[in-house]
């Protein structure tokens, strides 16, 4: 569980830095709580930041699915697609919103590729 608990890890000190970026900048955009509106820019960086929460509560709990009726081994592929997608998610949007859909289909494809290898694992230990 070593390498989940890892790449798990790394997620969400990724999704910190999302959180604590928006944060400060705040001021820098003249965009002040509790408004979530105002700035172009700073609604790009809360949209990563919120985009990203959204899909960590898919992310995680296949993860730890994965890694307990798959591999743990094999868990550290789509684990790494996902952190590398959501950072390349990240850069795109803030460029250009429109050129967001690489780092999002890396996410997406590492989230649904957990999820329904984890279905699949489970059949296969309930079938056994």
């Amino acid at each position: 569980m070593e390498i989940t608990a890892v790449i798990i890890s790394i997620a969400l000190l990724q999704y910190i830095l999302f959180v604590i970026r928006v944060g400060l900048s705040r001021n820098k955009y003249n965009v002040q709580a509790p408004r979530t509106t105002g700035n172009e820019i700073w609604e790009r960086l809360f949209r990563i930041q919120q985009n990203t929460l959204e899909q960590l509560v898919i992310f995680i709990p296949g993860m730890v699915i994965f890694t307990m009726y798959v591999s743990e081994t094999w868990a550290l592929l789509p684990g790494i697609l996902f952190i590398l997608g959501r950072q390349l998610y990240s850069g795109l949007y803030l460029k250009d919103p429109a050129s967001r859909g690489p780092g999002m289909f890396l996410s997406f494809l590492s989230n649904i590729g957990l999820v329904i290898a984890g279905l699949i694992g489970i059949g296969l230990q309930l079938s056994a």
